[in-house]
């Protein structure tokens, strides 16, 4: 503890009681919790890297402040760290063992964000849902039966319900209006790094609307067919939002209808590709994954949809942006999603990420991978945009984009 050295966390502006503050959060969200806290303190945060002792840090402190740190405040910043489990150490790894050998040995996957960002209570959840639907921004109530027609896939957000519910529900009432498929191939987008870029899990889901199953046939087969390990990050499906919020909708939408099943898949960051100036079809570990895909779900009698739980846009100070965005920024960032969901509705995967790529990812588009996938591997002509939101921070710092799309 002498050379305190922080884990990879997420850091980002706040407002607290007027003052400007920092968050930080554990990015593989093992605990959901925000710790603040003030711009000296983050200052002394940022010297925690193993290298600096105590006394290097004191001392840094004391040349840009000029004022002297006492030993015992210090140390009180360490332990606040340490009990958040937010410095690497053997106290963390200890903790984080015990997490996934728990999370392995369970047939289970938890409800994680059952009443933290949707109601736990069964009744109360199918009011909240539904008043997504009827809300001013929702596209009304479904109807069964308005077609005979099959749904191929959505777009959907992974936004919290709070700011996007009134999206997801365009998406979905095209879904609940349509023949009803057997199978979910749901695409969700892992937030934090991960060894390979696939992850999936056979462990059924949990919901306070009752249990979701997964097919255990299909995700057996497509572990045969990939040549990588793809349950070696399965800890990172116990806290990841993007697939639970789409079971939620799911199972909300057939609750009374026939049952269905899931492949829950979290696609990892194409951001080395990018960077390298390639694409993904160069990729070994995501081509092989992505013809596996393909050629397992054409193999199966099942009447399957696919789900892509995409953001589009991150910009502002919140992910690392100098400057918050103008009202001239935000109509160039819907002008620009739009132009890129146009590639999307055309089933254009490579005109899709060369757009991204062009511009270096610059608007940080969270939903590439999960949206390229589903292009790929989904066999249709062409997809529609159905509803397009801005989420900004009350704050005016930072801005999240996000659609509903369907193909039929």
């Amino acid at each position: 503890m002498d050379y305190p050295k922080l884990r990879q966390v997420d850091a980002f502006p706040l407002e607290t009681s007027g003052k400007k503050t920092i968050g930080l959060r554990d990015p593989s969200t093992m605990d959901d919790k925000v710790i603040v806290v003030s711009q000296p303190t983050f200052f002394l945060i940022t010297l925690f890297d193993g290298k600096h002792s105590l006394l290097d840090i004191k001392a840094e402190y004391m040349r840009k402040y000029g004022e002297i740190l006492f030993t015992e405040n210090l140390e009180e910043i360490v332990k606040q760290l340490d009990d958040n489990y937010l410095l690497e150490n053997e106290r963390y790894e200890a903790y984080r063992k015990a997490i996934e050998d728990e999370f392995r040995e369970a047939d289970l996957r938890p409800a994680t964000f059952a009443g933290k960002s949707y109601e736990s209570n069964s009744q109360k959840l199918l009011q909240q849902l539904e008043a997504f639907f009827t809300s001013p921004q929702g596209p009304g109530k479904p109807v069964d039966g308005q077609t005979d027609k099959p749904i191929k896939g959505i777009i959907a957000p992974h936004i919290d319900f709070q700011r996007g519910g009134s999206c997801y529900a365009w998406a979905y009432k095209e879904l609940a209006e349509s023949l009803n498929p057997d199978l979910f191939i749901v695409l969700g987008t892992v937030h934090h790094p991960t060894q390979n870029p696939f992850v999936l899990t056979g462990k059924d889901f949990d919901t306070p609307l009752g249990r979701v199953e997964t097919e255990k046939n299909i995700i057996e087969t497509l572990e045969k067919k990939v040549p990588f390990d793809l349950f070696q990050d399965e800890i990172v499906q116990k806290a990841e939002h993007s697939i639970e919020f789409q079971v939620i909708f799911l199972k909300y939408l057939y609750r009374d209808k026939k049952p269905f099943k899931i492949v829950p898949i979290l696609c990892s960051s194409f951001h080395d590709v990018i960077t390298q100036d390639t694409g993904p079809q160069q990729k070994p570990h995501l081509s092989d994954f992505i013809s596996a895909l393909s050629e397992t779900v054409a193999e199966s009698d099942y009447k399957t949809c696919f789900i892509a739980s995409a953001d589009l846009a991150h910009v502002g100070m919140r992910f690392g942006d100098p400057s918050p965005p103008s009202s001239a920024s935000l109509q160039f960032i819907a002008d620009e999603d739009r132009k890129m969901l146009s590639y999307v509705e055309r089933m254009d995967a490579d005109g899709f990420y060369q757009f991204i790529q062009r511009e270096k990812d610059s608007r940080k588009i969270c939903g590439l991978p999960p949206i390229y996938t589903l292009l790929r591997v989904m066999n249709t002509d062409e997809g529609k945009l159905l509803n397009y939101q801005q989420s900004v921070e009350p704050n005016g710092s930072s801005v999240v984009t996000f659609a509903s799309m369907v193909f039929s």
